[in-house]
């Protein structure tokens, strides 16, 4: 697992959203970044994350900040979980986890005493140039944005 800390420049991407379109890391250029992993869509914690950022997503926008999901999960799930809870910002159907990887996200977890692999819940804050400014471990679902801001 690849760690990735502040000062780092972002790796660069592209990758397919939840409607087919390809989003690369240039997208972004002269913008700040939200780019935030989550283990599966529509599952709770992932919901109240993802929920909590919509919520505040246009303090984002205010701040000069775009906001951009990722995980492994298929485009199709992506968009069921946008349409049902009215997410504004795309996310990546990152299947073949190449932005995942890229990123170090995926690793070792430990789950009600099982070990398996997956998705490190991880938030980075990317600044205009592509440099990453924060990296958040330690995910509070339902206060997220407050953690990023």
């Amino acid at each position: 697992m690849t760690t990735l800390k502040i000062g780092d420049a972002a790796p660069n991407f592209s990758a397919k959203d939840n409607q087919g379109n390809t989003i690369k890391l240039s997208d972004y250029a002269g913008k700040k970044l939200v780019l935030f992993f989550y283990p599966k869509a529509s599952t709770p914690g992932c919901t109240a994350e993802a929920c909590d950022l919509r919520d505040n997503y246009q303090t984002f926008l205010s701040k000069g900040y775009d906001v951009l999901g990722a995980s492994a999960d298929s485009a199709k799930r992506q968009q069921n979980w946008i349409d049902k809870h009215e997410l504004p910002f795309p996310l990546l159907a990152d299947e073949d986890k190449t932005v995942i990887n890229a990123f170090g996200v995926w690793g070792p977890k430990k789950f009600m005493g099982k070990e398996y692999d997956g998705i490190h819940r991880t938030t980075f804050v990317i600044d205009e140039n592509g440099i990453i400014e924060d990296v958040i471990t330690k995910v509070k679902t339902k206060e997220h944005a407050a953690q990023i801001l």
